[in-house]
């Protein structure tokens, strides 16, 4: 058994018998198990209020070809991090022959890699901060130079904000170095931005109101994403009608480069003259209290539980032959 993979299978469900039995996949072995218990509990909780035949699942306790054993019909993704968003339990899915909602092998694996998320988005046109990848100690002197203090130091391949420094002299590169090879071993140095910072969900195809987010933090770190009461999110966010339309525009691109699908979310920074870079691709964002898609579908006027229903549409695109 096998997944065939058809964009024209996309469509929208009557009722919850349509999608069978649910996995929601979540915890896992991430530095993010955390979050993906919280998103995944909600998600669990949502499915189940609209009628959905759904229970938690988490791989790191149980084997996934225990999905089959136990009869369930889909997955819906609410692992974050490497083993959840980067392809890897996608390619297990593809082989088991199991629907699952989001982005395809390809498209989590290239938005998983934030440097080759900056590559692809500046090749069709969309701008990204400069970047540098440090290999190791011989690279920090280069870095300085071209990118200028502060700048900030970020392991390629982790999400909500794992392992990530600003550093703000040339003594506290080393350690930002080594905290993020800690946890990553591609790491690279990105020119830092002063500016505002926005964000675009995105939905079957549409793209959400974005939403300004302002910390008293540093930057949007782990701590001011998921437990801070004092980071702002704006949602109308405060651009102007057209602003707003050509940020949207970029985050559908952007999106479309890496090979994304279903959902996700695409991060921004507003520089002093005004132009939107990218930060990154996410392909499983986070559904907590604190999380951003569920503001920006609020707004667009889909509550949490329509949310989470119309992301397990997603899984409609993926049958088993």
């Amino acid at each position: 058994m096998r997944l065939a993979y058809d964009p024209k299978l996309a469509r929208r469900a009557a009722g919850p018998e349509e999608f069978g039995r649910v996995a929601v996949l979540m915890g896992g072995d991430s530095s993010e198990r955390e979050i993906s218990l919280l998103s995944g509990g909600a998600v669990l909780e949502a499915l189940g209020r609209r009628g959905v035949a759904a229970a938690a699942f988490d791989p790191r306790e149980r084997s996934l070809p225990e999905l089959i054993g136990q009869g369930f019909d889909r997955v819906w993704i609410a692992l974050h991090g490497p083993g959840g968003e980067d392809g890897t339990v996608q390619g297990a899915l593809e082989y088991l022959g199991i629907p699952y909602t989001g982005s395809g092998v390809a498209g989590s694996a290239t938005a998983m890699d934030k440097l080759r998320t900056k590559r692809l988005a500046q090749a069709i046109g969309v701008a990204s901060p400069d970047a540098l990848e440090l290999r190791g100690p011989q690279d920090f002197e280069l870095a300085l130079e071209r990118l200028r203090l502060p700048l900030i130091v970020k392991p390629a391949t982790q999400g909500s904000s794992v392992g990530m420094s600003k550093v703000e002299s040339a003594a506290a590169l080393p350690a930002a170095y080594a905290t993020a090879a800690a946890v990553d071993r591609s790491v690279f140095a990105e020119q830092w931005v002063t500016g505002r910072e926005y964000t675009v969900a995105l939905l079957q195809g549409a793209a959400l109101p974005s939403i300004r987010i302002e910390t008293p933090r540093g930057f949007y770190d782990y701590e001011a994403k998921y437990f801070r009461d004092d980071t702002r999110y704006l949602c109308p966010s405060g651009l102007s009608l057209p602003a707003e339309q050509h940020l949207r525009s970029l985050a559908l691109a952007a999106f479309e480069a890496v090979g994304a699908e279903g959902w996700g979310r695409a991060d921004f920074m507003m520089d002093a003259a005004g132009r939107a870079l990218l930060l990154e691709v996410n392909t499983v964002p986070g559904m907590t209290s604190h999380s951003l898609v569920p503001m920006a579908a609020r707004a667009a006027g889909i509550g949490f539980d329509e949310l989470a229903w119309r992301v397990l549409e997603t899984s409609f695109v993926r049958r088993r032959v």
